[in-house]
C-alpha cells in the first residue's frame, strides 16, 4: 500500500505556546523551542532505575544544571560521570530499604522511572516519605481502556485498563492516589511514546524499538505495520520529558496531581516511520498489517493499537514545562545517535 501523500503535514495541538521566558516552579523555562530550562538552585535528586533510557537522559539534563544525582541500579551497567551510584535490586525489599538507608541522605526529588507493579508503588512511599520532599513517579498513557478513549484524551476517564502493562501502571497510580503520604508530596507523569537517543526506535506493531529498524530501511524491506500505520501519535523527546519531569519540583500546582506529558505534534504513525527514512535519504514502503487480523493473532496487545493523543491543557495551566521539541528535530538526534553507535553517516 502507499503511505499516504508525503506533503501531509504534522498537526499541532491548540494552546498558549510562547517563546518568552517564564518561571516553572522554582526554574526559568522556554515553553517552546526546544528544552532550555536553566537551574536557579542546586538540587539532591535520586533516580530509580538510573542507567535506562528516560533516566539517562534526566541525569544528562540534572547534571547540567549543576544538580547533584544519585541513581539505584543493579549495578549491571556502568553509570555517567558524575553520578553517585547505589546498588540494589528493588525487588529484593528489605536490601533495598537498607541501601537507602545506608546513604543517610535525604533527597529534593526522587524519579522512580522504572516502577510498574504496586508493590513497586508502595515501596517508593515507604522508603523515602521521610527521606524526600517530592517524588515524580513514570507512569503510562497506556493506563487507558482503548475501547473508550477520547480524541484528544485529558487526564480523567471513567475507562482504566485492570490488566496487562498498561493495568499494573494504573494500579501503582492508585496506591499513590489512595495513600497517605505526607510529608512527601507526588507527582504521576503519563507519557507518549517516548523517544530520543538512548533507545531503540519504533512506535507501532511489528515495528516498536525494533533493532533492525535502520538497516530495514536502508535495504528497502517493507515495514509492515498495523493498520497501514494509520494510528495518531503524539511522540515525547526524553529530553522533552526530563524537563518536564525536573519542572514538577518547586511547583504546588504538581502535588498529588497525575498529567498527560506528550510532544507538541500529532502524526500519523507511518509518518513517524516516514521521517526517519528521510533523514537516512531512503523511500518508506509500507505493508498493512490487517487490525483485525492482528488483534486475533495477539489479542493481548489490543491497548497498544490505538489513536495516542492528548489534552496537555492541564500541563500548562500548571505551569510545568511544555514539551516543544518538533519531532522532525528529535527524530534527527535519534537516527544519528543510533548510527554514531555504529559508525554509519547520514
Amino acid at each position: 500500500m502507499g503511505v499516504g501523500p508525503r506533503a501531509r503535514p504534522c498537526w499541532h495541538p491548540p494552546g498558549p505556546y510562547t517563546d518568552d521566558a517564564t518561571t516553572v516552579g522554582s526554574t526559568p523555562a522556554l515553553s517552546c523551542k526546544g528544552v532550555t530550562l536553566t537551574a536557579t538552585q542546586s538540587l539532591k535528586i535520586l533516580l530509580v532505575g538510573g542507567s535506562g533510557f528516560v533516566s539517562g537522559a534526566l541525569a544528562r539534563l540534572a547534571l547540567s544544571y549543576g544538580h547533584r544525582v544519585w541513581a539505584v541500579t543493579r549495578g549491571q551497567r556502568p553509570l555517567a560521570p558524575g553520578i553517585t551510584g547505589i546498588v540494589a535490586d528493588r525487588r529484593n525489599r528489605p536490601a533495598f530499604a537498607q541501601a537507602i538507608a545506608n546513604t543517610g541522605a535525604r533527597w529534593d526529588l526522587v524519579v522512580d522511572c522504572v516502577g510498574f507493579e504496586p508493590d513497586d508503588a508502595a515501596q517508593d512511599l515507604a522508603v523515602f516519605r521521610e527521606r524526600a520532599e517530592h517524588l515524580v513517579f513514570v507512569s503510562t498513557d497506556f493506563v487507558y481502556d482503548p475501547d473508550h478513549r477520547r480524541f484528544p484524551q485529558s487526564e480523567e476517564t471513567d475507562h482504566y485498563l485492570s490488566e496487562g502493562y498498561g493495568g499494573l501502571k494504573r494500579a501503582c497510580e492508585l496506591v499513590f492516589l489512595q495513600a497517605e503520604t505526607k510529608p512527601l508530596a507526588w507527582t504521576i507523569l503519563r507519557p507518549c511514546h517516548i523517544y530520543g537517543p538512548g533507545s531503540l526506535l519504533g512506535c507501532l506493531p511489528l515495528h516498536s524499538r525494533d533493532a533492525d529498524l535502520l538497516a530495514r530501511l536502508r535495504r528497502g524491506e517493507p515495514l509492515k505495520l498495523v493498520g497501514g500505520g494509520h494510528f495518531l501519535q503524539q511522540p515525547i523527546l526524553a529530553a522533552d520529558l526530563a524537563a518536564t519531569i525536573l519542572s514538577c519540583y518547586g511547583n504546588r500546582n504538581s502535588h498529588g496531581q497525575i498529567y498527560l506529558t506528550a510532544g507538541p505534534e500529532i502524526i500519523e504513525s507511518w509518518q513517524y516511520y516516514q521521517l526517519i527514512a528521510e533523514t537516512l535519504g531512503v523511500p518508506l514502503q509500507v505493508e498493512e498489517i490487517p487490525v483485525g487480523q492482528f488483534l486475533a493473532e495477539q489479542p493481548d496487545r489490543r491497548s497498544f493499537i490505538c489513536h495516542r493523543i492528548y489534552d496537555l491543557s492541564k500541563l500548562r495551566t500548571h505551569s510545568l514545562h511544555s514539551p516543544a521539541t518538533p519531532i522532525r528535530d528529535g527524530l534527527r538526534q535519534h537516527v544519528t545517535s543510533l548510527l554514531e553507535q555504529t559508525n554509519h553517516a547520514i
